[in-house]
């Protein structure tokens, strides 16, 4: 039972990144997941959500990146995608996934794993 994430790297500013949490052993689209992200110096905090288990699919956005970062997932690649658009050097992180049965605990998660690094520098 493994869960990934991968896709971060160095962007300029206004530039695009696409992340890719990825499940392995277990099926991801039975669950809702969320992306965290931790700046240096700062705490962690939860940027997204996606739970599609009910018929209205539910997707959380943290205010900063709203309008900039969308929310995906392909259960036949049991995977679930964070399409960044228009990033600022704030949105410098690592980033990291984690399934959950739903997106109404965000605050007591706790991912873990080597995540991935986006850095957004000119």
């Amino acid at each position: 039972v493994q869960l990934q994430a991968f896709g971060g790297g160095s962007v300029q500013p206004g530039g695009s990144l696409r992340l890719s949490c990825v499940a392995s052993g277990f099926s991801l689209g039975d669950y809702a997941v969320a992306w965290f992200r931790q700046a240096p110096g700062k705490e962690r905090e939860a940027a997204s959500c996606i739970d599609t288990s009910d018929e209205t699919p539910y997707y959380y956005y943290t205010d900063s990146v709203k309008g900039r970062f969308t929310l995906s997932r392909d259960n036949a690649k049991n995977s679930v995608y964070l399409q960044m658009n228009s990033l600022k050097p704030e949105d410098t992180a690592v980033y990291y996934c984690i399934q959950d049965l739903d997106c109404n605990r965000l605050a007591t998660l706790v991912p873990f794993g080597q995540g991935t690094l986006v850095t957004v520098s000119s």
